[in-house]
């Protein structure tokens, strides 16, 4: 079954750069840039009167607006079914600020303290990320909590699954760049299994 490739959900700004088959060797057979580095042809919102969208300077760029009400989604007008995905994107910034974010072990867990309570951190509030398979709960996130970006929230925190999916939607290693710093993402999706390496890092392996 084929889905809309990819949407991106913002809380703060965010731009997204031109997708490529590698960083420096330009398109190579088999890929198709999603975006024409002009405007949003081949890309759709299911709010017409959204005004989050616009193409900046050779880029996607998303600047919220706080008062618009429901799906100010990005989505991918065509449907794919198994493919790669390389996307540049960065956090323009983050003037906001998480006092609760928490801090996910490598299992998928939260850290606790020795009286069991969860602990948490100051952090930048800034969530967005990429939709897989056409539905919220595959996201593998960009944000700006302990763990990194990468992680899929919706895998992770689900009790339906077991101790081994937890821990494999769960990021590896860190591997952000700084906020204003661009970084690059590559997501392989073949049937249920997911890897993702973010600036050459493999943070997802086979989940």
């Amino acid at each position: 079954m084929k889905h809309p490739l990819f949407a991106f959900l913002f809380i703060a700004s965010l731009a997204v750069g031109s997708s490529h088959a590698e960083p420096g060797t330009g398109a190579a057979a088999g890929f198709v840039s999603l975006f024409n580095g002009k405007d949003l042809d081949g890309w759709t919102t299911h709010q017409a009167d959204t005004h989050a969208w616009s193409v900046v300077n050779g880029v996607i760029d998303c600047n919220p607006q706080g008062d618009e009400k429901g799906d100010q989604n990005l989505w991918s007008t065509k449907e794919y079914g198994d493919f790669e995905l390389w996307v540049d994107w960065r956090i323009k910034e983050s003037p906001f600020v998480n006092k609760k974010a928490r801090i996910i072990l490598p299992d998928g867990s939260y850290q606790k303290d020795d009286g069991g309570n969860v602990m948490t951190v100051a952090a930048p509030n800034t969530d967005s990320g990429v939709f897989l398979r056409g539905q919220h709960k595959s996201q593998v996130n960009i944000w700006c909590w302990p763990v990194g970006s990468g992680e899929v929230w919706g895998y992770r925190t689900d009790p339906a699954f077991d101790a081994k999916v937890h821990a494999g939607v769960t990021p590896k290693v860190k591997a952000d760049k700084p906020i204003g710093e661009w970084n690059t993402f590559h997501i392989v999706m073949k049937g249920d299994r997911l890897t993702v390496t973010l600036n050459d890092k493999r943070i997802i392996d086979d989940a």
